[in-house]
């Protein structure tokens, strides 16, 4: 069991990410990431639903978002020492992900606002 010393070290060395919401950045950059795959697991697991995921403002939907590629992408590498690695027994198959960024779409209105998604959708872009 590690002492709190060689915790405190390792932390130390770990930057503080601000406005970064790629999960991979932040696994590959050694900044701090508060694990959160034990709550993504009982998401993926059966039984399988629908889920509205509703959060104030900065409060880490993107970065959730960006988890749930990165584990529907296979990338097992980026899931190291997390929780859904070292408990589960998740096999870390491909799906496809299809990533929406709403955050540029125009919302003035709903008719602008399903027109951008529309274009976006047509054009490919996120």
């Amino acid at each position: 069991m590690k002492n709190i010393s060689s915790v405190l070290s390792s932390l130390a060395m770990k930057r503080i990410a601000i406005n970064i919401s790629s999960f991979e950045l932040l696994r590959t950059n050694n900044y701090i990431y508060v694990d959160k795959t034990q709550y993504i697991y009982s998401l993926v697991e059966p039984p399988f639903g629908y889920y509205f995921i509703s959060r104030p403002r900065r409060y880490g939907k993107s970065l959730f978002c960006s988890t749930l590629d990165a584990l529907f992408k296979g990338k097992k590498e980026f899931f190291k020492g997390l929780y859904i690695s070292k408990n589960t027994t998740y096999n870390f198959a491909k799906y496809p992900v299809v990533h929406f960024n709403f955050a540029n779409l125009s919302s003035y209105s709903f008719y602008e606002f399903r027109s951008s998604l529309q274009d976006m959708i047509r054009t490919g872009r996120r």
